[in-house]
């Protein structure tokens, strides 16, 4: 009986584990066939004739194969995202393509999610210590203020803002709508950037992708998640104001 119970916890450890082993060879992968050449201002300048010819030639396709595309990259982690959107922003304009990006985009994070919460997340709330026990638990009263925060501030990494919420306990519904709309404004700062780009490549250039830190365009970002703050700043005056009463 010890025996066929080893078996069975090895063999869910594996089904728990494999999505993840799938993940890290599908990155290995990905740097193994250099395949980030492609992810690059450089690889659109001398590819957009044809680029601009396979989205006419595939009509009502080439947005579903641009999301996918961002999905995987999304998916993946791997650099390229900012790319993908100003090629968006190139290939269907400003709106259309800020829009696909955010899809696929959101997919790509929710994949992530998805295996972080499946794999670890059981498991790190388990072996969790006090402290760790009191950040998922404002985690889960407050997700989706902390969330739109990190989501709106340019300042933390993709990766990093997919994973934190998946060991504290967020909803994949939570997730999912703050991942799009936290990464809305940046999204459509970089298409636009993209719809400008054929000028760019007639001269010469390259879109200065640094724009999300000009004031003009953090300040406002910066504004937004803090708003995103008040409703959890709301609710510990609240528990403050409760504790101090007698």
């Amino acid at each position: 009986m010890d025996g066929a119970r080893e078996e069975q916890q090895a063999a869910g450890g594996l089904r728990r584990f494999l999505p993840v082993i799938l993940l890290l060879a599908a990155i290995g992968a990905f740097f193994a066939l250099g395949l980030g050449r492609y992810l690059t201002f450089e690889a659109l300048a001398e590819h957009r004739d044809w680029l601009l010819g396979a989205v006419a030639r595939a009509g009502m396709l080439a947005p579903f194969a641009f999301i996918a595309v961002y999905t995987a990259v999304a998916a993946l982690s791997v650099p390229g995202g900012v790319f993908l959107t100003v090629a968006g922003g190139f290939l269907f304009g400003p709106w259309l393509g800020g829009l696909y990006s955010l899809v696929g985009a959101t997919l790509g994070a929710s994949i992530i999610f998805e295996i972080a919460r499946s794999s670890f997340g059981e498991v790190l709330r388990r072996r969790a210590g006090p402290f760790l026990r009191r950040v998922e638990a404002g985690f889960r009263e407050n997700g989706a203020s902390y969330l739109l925060f990190l989501r709106l501030v340019p300042l933390f990494p993709f990766w990093l803002v997919n994973l934190v919420p998946a060991f504290f306990g967020v909803r994949l519904r939570t997730f999912v709508l703050c991942s799009f709309f936290g990464m809305a404004p940046g999204g459509f700062v970089y298409a636009s950037v993209g719809a400008g780009a054929g000028a760019l490549i007639e001269q010469g250039q390259a879109p200065d992708l640094r724009i999300i830190f000009q004031p003009r365009v953090l300040l406002p970002l910066i504004a937004l998640a803090a708003l995103s703050l008040l409703p959890a700043l709301y609710k510990w005056h609240q528990a403050r104001r409760r504790q101090a009463a007698p």
